[in-house]
């Protein structure tokens, strides 16, 4: 992916993605934690205990309604009760499905400054109103929300001229895709095992019960 600020002042559309099925949950893999926990080059953004006995790794892309449906109706209750409690270590992978992804999360890193806390509450800021700036021309209403949390105007333009983290971002989605089979949006990975869509509470509970117990 080649991403210049003038495609994103131009504007896109989000691309198509796979739907989960419900053939590809109970088809679940796991992977090699050594190829899965690769380093990331712009860092993880992470929250929730280092310790915790089990590890959820979200690769999603911020114009994807089924990543922000989990967003929105299943990640709330889950790090209330999982990851604020300890239980569960939450991480959040960029995977961008088009150029407005890969800006927005661009502009969630420069908006938190490395701190996972600050990064997630971007993310979520920005889920909840997907519908607002994943338009044909999203500049105006991506400024409107950073501004708010920090973002001048100049410091806008040098975040989405960054090539260096633009180069990190999709080097983890390339990684993903190549290394880990990441094809749709959302994907899970937890304690290594692949699982595709946009998991309920109950299906995330369902997922994460056995390595707790195990522990």
């Amino acid at each position: 992916m080649t991403f210049t600020r003038r495609e994103f002042c131009a504007g896109t559309t989000a691309l198509a993605f796979v739907a989960a099925t419900g053939l590809e949950r109970a088809f679940a893999q796991t992977v090699s934690s050594v190829v899965l926990m690769a380093p990331h080059p712009l860092g993880e953004m992470a929250i929730g205990n280092e310790k915790a006995p089990v590890t959820v790794i979200e690769y999603a892309s911020m114009t994807c309604g089924h990543c922000a449906n989990f967003a929105l109706n299943t990640f709330p209750k889950f790090k209330t009760e999982y990851i604020e409690t300890g239980k569960v270590r939450f991480i959040l992978r960029e995977f961008p499905l088009d150029p407005t992804a890969a800006a927005a999360f661009m502009l969630a890193r420069c908006a938190s400054n490395g701190d996972g806390g600050k990064y997630f509450a971007m993310v979520d800021t920005l889920f909840h109103q997907q519908n607002t700036w994943a338009v044909q021309n999203p500049e105006a209403q991506l400024r409107t929300i950073t501004r708010q949390a920090g973002l001048t105007d100049k410091s806008f333009n040098e975040c989405l001229a960054n090539q260096k983290a633009l180069e990190g971002i999709e080097a983890v989605r390339q990684h993903g895709a190549q290394k880990l089979g990441v094809n749709s949006t959302p994907t899970f990975f937890i304690n290594g095992e692949k699982v595709a869509g946009a998991l309920s509470y109950d299906e995330m509970v369902k997922r994460v019960t056995p390595y707790l117990k195990a522990g």
